[in-house]
């Protein structure tokens, strides 16, 4: 009998190792030690961050200022991938030095009970936190090697000629960068017209271009309703019954949560493992974290869950999470796009009084460094001076955007957030100027 039972090891583990420091009998289930630290660590964000660093560094060097030319050895950032996740899972495994960590697929079957190899696993709480896995629509035939998703691209050991990217989401995006910096013809397929479609406009039309500089091709409103592989390529046929054959294809429309672990009808599933704000369950004492619950599909989005459920099991008090709060981004290249709390799309869905600032980073010389003319802050704050979101499209947004989300942490307003003063030359002064101009 465990105090608490963490199925699935992704970032479910940091819960995991409070609980068990605070003197709880812990006990983890994950599928695959191995796999310890979970998608993002094995096959997402740290190594695609990791590609796309190589990446930007190729598409620098075809800078007029720089001589000769550079290629991206595959089999060396392949090893050197491997090397970087080998230790960090091995860093992850030793923090869990005293949890019970039990290898296997784990289902709930009844109230404080798993299931796992055919045994029964018995808990007071139980902290579901089993991921996602990508979603493959109907009519495309994944093989893995010529049709592949972001569990396979990873791990290529060499670049394709050319590749079809489905899917214009985070994954995608960021691919699309990848493959372009590198030299690969590469082709963005969209199933609607447009990027970005709840970004400001000017965000829009700002990634737009920085695709077609990198010279990716984009087919707006082409949603595909086959694609086999066969000995001439991929061979894709559209809606509209077109059809095109690639090298490969990489199906990024998105990922579904893993719910299947599910095997009690006192815990809902909807689209993902049904919670309330507290991410507790239909089933008292039984928590769904992450991407399984269906609500913010991000890695830093499962680790502020999970502590805030291990801190109500541990009997403190914790502020309920709100997940408007949560930074949202894409590492594309060579500007990123970040947000967090609200911004125009939301407000006006939400008929709430507002303010913008644009701020372009074309008025700061330090834009014509970094290839981001075309960058923008886009600030926006109630008719009282608070602070509501802000959006950015730059280089390492996802960095820059961290003093926005720690000034709605803190409730900031205008007149306070204005007396802060950044550094120069940083792109944290098109902030500054926001606050100024409002």
């Amino acid at each position: 009998m465990y105090d608490i039972i963490y199925l699935g090891g992704g970032l479910n583990y940091a819960g995991a190792v409070i609980a068990a420091k605070s003197g709880l009998k812990v006990g983890l289930v994950e599928r695959s030690l191995s796999q310890l630290g979970g998608i993002c660590l094995h096959r997402g964000c740290i190594p695609s961050k990791m590609f796309l660093y190589y990446a930007n560094t190729l598409r620098q060097s075809r800078s007029d200022i720089f001589a000769g030319d550079l290629s991206l050895d595959m089999n060396l950032l392949y090893e050197k991938k491997n090397k970087l996740i080998q230790k960090a899972t091995k860093a992850v495994t030793a923090q869990c030095s005293q949890v019970d960590l039990i290898e296997g697929d784990g289902h709930v079957i009844a109230p404080h009970t798993l299931e796992v190899n055919g045994k029964e696993i018995q808990a007071k709480y139980i902290v579901i936190g089993t991921g996602s896995s990508p979603f493959i629509p109907e009519g495309i035939v994944y093989d893995g090697i010529d049709i592949i998703t972001s569990d396979e691209v990873l791990n290529m050991l060499e670049l394709p000629q050319n590749i079809a990217i489905y899917g214009d989401g985070a994954i995608g995006l960021e691919m699309a960068s990848f493959f372009a910096s590198c030299g690969v013809k590469t082709t963005l397929i969209s199933r609607k017209n447009g990027l970005l479609k709840n970004a400001h406009p000017l965000i829009q039309n700002s990634l737009e271009k920085q695709h077609s500089n990198l010279n990716v091709i984009h087919l707006l409103n082409h949603p595909i309703s086959k694609a086999k592989s066969t000995t001439r390529g991929v061979h894709i046929t559209f809606e509209d019954g077109n059809s095109k054959y690639f090298e490969k294809l990489l199906v990024a429309t998105g990922r579904h949560p893993n719910s299947d672990c599910i095997a009690t009808d006192l815990i809902k599933v909807d689209r993902g493992i049904v919670t309330d704000e507290h991410f507790e369950t239909t089933l008292k004492n039984h928590y769904a974290i992450g991407d399984c619950n269906g609500k913010v599909q991000l890695a830093h989005a499962a680790r502020a869950e999970v502590l805030y459920v291990t801190q109500r099991i541990l009997g403190k008090k914790p502020q309920v999470l709100n997940l408007n709060h949560v930074v949202r981004f894409i590492h594309t290249l060579p500007m990123g796009y970040a947000t967090v709390g609200l911004n125009r799309t939301k407000l006006e869905k939400q008929n709430i009084d507002f303010k913008e600032r644009i701020v372009p980073l074309n008025h700061f010389t330090l834009s014509r460094v970094h290839d981001a003319q075309d960058g923008v802050v886009v600030l926006y704050v109630d008719m009282e001076g608070f602070i509501l979101g802000v959006e950015i499209l730059a280089p390492l947004a996802e960095e820059l955007i961290a003093s926005i989300s720690m000034a709605l942490a803190g409730e900031m307003d205008i007149s306070l957030a204005n007396k802060t003063i950044m550094a120069h030359p940083t792109f944290s002064e098109a902030v500054q100027k926001a606050y100024f101009k409002i």
